[in-house]
């Protein structure tokens, strides 16, 4: 073993590192041995050597001093002159955001700048040998952000994910006027931890750091109930003798495991059972000097050969998706060799060439082989086994990466001030099934997508738009033979907000909203004018109608969709297409807009996309939901994992939480739900309706001390006796039947 050997190599928790390859390649014991021996080598290296830190590691020198003050006064200056902006006006605001917000997000992105860059000039000022560095690069402990804090600056102290709020009357501490938005006054730490904090910038660091513990303290509770409920559901689930996966009382719950049958334990790489590009240098490796004399073959020799091997009976009981990408695999591979043969022209100057250039993107007979051999291997071997208790596993995999999750919200998709719930609070929300999320936000994509007009338009046709916010004003008119409210549209803002609203339609709105005003009540003027009657009745005198319509006309709704509250557009930066992210609940309304494709919209609302969709959509949402928070916290769990969580939330044909309801309706064993929750009204019940329990999924076999039908106790040994045991009858002592029932 050669080169650099630190955390990406040795165990980054991926199932890349060097120990996992060995172990997949060499088996148990060579893994175990190269361990120890690591073990073994690096006390006695550190024992030589030594390994210390001390307070001139962190020292800043002279030039990092410099440029950090350089930073400081651009960044401060460059805050100063948005705030300036929003004073005077000047302040163009982002998508959807009002000024203030638009403000924030430029501040708060031009002060993690500044700690960045003073992060950058740090470690470009240290020397190689230093040990804090040292410790960063090789991924023992530490990172380049705890480095750039001890030495450079401290940066930005967020709470909630934003700068540090008023505490004080329109002010975070009383040592900065009211009002104020610069860095300091809103939680900037500017020193290092080396150089020492001023009182105010220690008294926001502590801020900061009781909201990480408060944080952990209420996550570990959160989390650890999440981990029980989804135990208890997914505890019976166990792989039968057809390769099916069902409940303790024989529903199917998956008609094949993770729709392939592989155990998620013996993948490599990407969910796959043969890391492909790894095999076929292992086994160059292992052959270089057993096919050093045979042929190199072409790339459509290869692929006739794999052809061959994928035809033989051994190979009839293999997955078709792994044979499909053994094919694929080969292919590329074939396509390289042409390539290469055709570069240096091989097959036309065969006899002149120098025999080295054969060994450029060479395959032999045997190496093919040996490769496909050892493919059918790994998969076998990776084949699951009846008995194994997938659900439990998946509960665990789902719950225990769950536990290093924070609980705060992100912005979503770098578009300011569009929050979306993440970590915990979202995992547990889908898992509940839950009808009303925090932030529902549907994806919808438009049919003209590179077109930003268009994509105002429809905007304005989903968005809610009231009268008061197209209305220049709205004023009641008193005089002598009539009284009403009179509207004047703002023609310009229609425009420019792309919105298809004229007199007629507004009109239309005003009477089919709950005002009970009819269309002789309405009168228009012109293209911006019109006014609207008040008429009075026995019980409301006309004044008083009057004030009524004034405070209600303003929140009619116009155009767009009720429940959608916002639409903001995002555009993508790699394809430059554009999309709208929209605020709110009404799947099947943005879908039958027109303009928006609707066969690519979609929610982040499981429960809203099964009543809209259907059962197999919200199947999909919940396994991309969970994937995607997953993934966004850096954590990734196998699709087996969120597969099964996913059916088993779905195969009812209704969404059910995991929660004592949705329980309820996925088990009916008695002793099972009395040991979740609500121990007592279970047991009441049952004894009240006579309830009968079979005793076979694994909490009831603990309850009653018997073996559980898992793992070794999936299968019955059935005996068959040579001699069968004579049964006699004993005389009976005392006989307590009544005389006419004697036989």
């Amino acid at each position: 073993m050669c080169g650099y050997v630190d955390k990406a190599t040795l165990g980054s928790g991926s199932k890349k590192t060097i120990f996992y390859l060995i172990l997949r390649d060499y088996g148990e014991e060579a893994g175990a041995v190269a361990l120890s021996r690591l073990a073994r080598l690096c006390p006695a290296f550190l024992s030589h050597h030594g390994f210390s830190i001390g307070i001139g590691d962190v020292t800043p020198g002279e030039g990092l001093i410099r440029k950090k003050q350089a930073l400081l006064s651009k960044g401060y200056s460059t805050c100063d002159g948005y705030i300036r902006d929003l004073d005077e006006g000047r302040l163009q605001p982002q998508p959807g955001c009002t000024e203030d917000e638009t403000l924030e997000a430029k501040i708060l992105k031009e002060l993690s700048v500044i700690r960045d860059h003073a992060g950058e000039a740090c470690l470009t000022e240290l020397h190689k040998t230093n040990s804090p560095l040292n410790m960063a690069i090789c991924g023992s402990k530490g990172s380049f952000i705890n480095i750039s804090q001890m030495i450079a600056c401290v940066g930005q102290q967020a709470i909630s994910g934003k700068r540090v709020p008023n505490g004080f009357e329109d002010r975070a501490l009383p040592h900065f006027p009211r009002f104020s938005k610069d860095p300091a006054a809103r939680g900037f730490v500017s020193n290092s931890f080396y150089s020492g904090l001023t009182p105010t910038e220690f008294f926001f660091h502590t801020m900061a750091g009781r909201e990480g513990l408060v944080d952990t303290a209420v996550k570990t509770a959160e989390t650890g109930y999440m981990q029980r409920r989804l135990v208890k559901s997914l505890e019976d689930l166990c792989l039968q003798y057809d390769s099916t996966v069902r409940t303790s009382v024989g529903e199917i719950v998956q008609f094949v495991y993770g729709e392939d049958s592989l155990d998620p334990v013996a993948m490599e790489g990407t969910e796959q059972p043969v890391e492909f590009n790894h095999l076929i240098i292992h086994v160059k490796a292992i052959l270089a000097s057993a096919c050093r004399h045979q042929p190199s073959l072409t790339g459509e020799q290869v692929l006739i050969q794999v052809k061959e091997i994928l035809e033989s009976p051994q190979w009839e009981k293999v997955n078709t998706r792994f044979k499909k990408d053994i094919t694929d695999f080969f292919y590329n591979l074939a396509k390289m060799i042409n390539e290469t043969r055709s570069r240096y022209q091989v097959d036309l100057l065969k006899h002149k060439t120098s025999p080295a250039i054969f060994q450029v993107n060479r395959m032999t007979t045997s190496q093919v082989d040996k490769f496909m051999e050892i493919c059918l291997n790994k998969y076998s071997r990776a084949v699951i086994e009846p008995g194994e208790a997938v659900g439990a596993i998946c509960a665990q995999s789902i719950g225990e990466p769950g536990t290093q999750m924070t609980l705060k919200t992100f912005h979503f998709a770098g578009v300011a001030s569009m929050n979306i719930t993440q970590g915990v609070p979202r995992i547990k929300e889908i898992i509940n099934a839950s009808k009303t999320i925090s932030t529902p936000i549907i994806t919808a994509h438009l049919e003209n997508s590179k077109d930003e007009e268009s994509a105002r338009l429809v905007k304005g046709r989903i968005e809610r738009t009231t009268l008061g916010e197209i209305s220049t004003y709205l004023e009641e008119v008193y005089i002598p033979d009539d009284c009403f409210i009179l509207v004047k549209l703002d023609l310009g803002r229609i425009n420019l907000l792309k919105l298809e609203v004229t007199p007629e339609i507004i009109a239309a709105c005003i009477v089919s909203s709950k005002l009970k005003i009819r269309y002789c009540d309405i009168k228009i003027h012109s293209a911006s004018v019109l006014s609207v009657s008040a008429n009075s009745s026995s019980k409301v005198s006309m004044y008083y109608r009057l004030q009524v319509l004034k405070k209600s006309l303003p929140d009619v709704t116009v155009r767009g969709i009720p429940s959608i509250s916002r639409a903001v557009i995002h555009k993508d930066d790699k394809s430059g297409s554009y999309e709208l992210l929209i605020e709110g609940d009404n799947l099947s309304g943005v879908m039958a807009t027109q303009g928006v494709d609707g066969s690519r919209c979609k929610s982040n609302n499981t429960y809203e996309v099964w009543r809209t969709l259907g059962i197999e959509a919200a199947r999909s949402t919940i396994m991309s939901e969970v994937t995607v928070t997953m993934e966004s916290h850096g954590m990734s769990i196998d699709s087996r994992h969120t597969m099964l969580l996913a059916d088993l939330m779905t195969y009812k044909g209704e969404v059910l939480g995991i929660t004592r309801y949705g329980l309820a309706k996925m088990k009916e064993s008695v002793l099972m739900l009395a040991s979740f929750e609500k121990t007592a009204e279970h047991l009441f019940q049952a004894a009240y309706f006579g309830q009968r329990d079979a005793i076979c999924g694994v909490s009831e076999c603990i309850i009653m001390g018997i073996p559980m039908s898992l793992g070794t106790g999936i299968f019955k040994l059935l005996y068959k006796a040579d001699n069968p045991p004579v049964i006699s009858l004993r005389p009976v002592l005392i006989d307590f039947h009544a005389p006419e029932y004697r036989s």
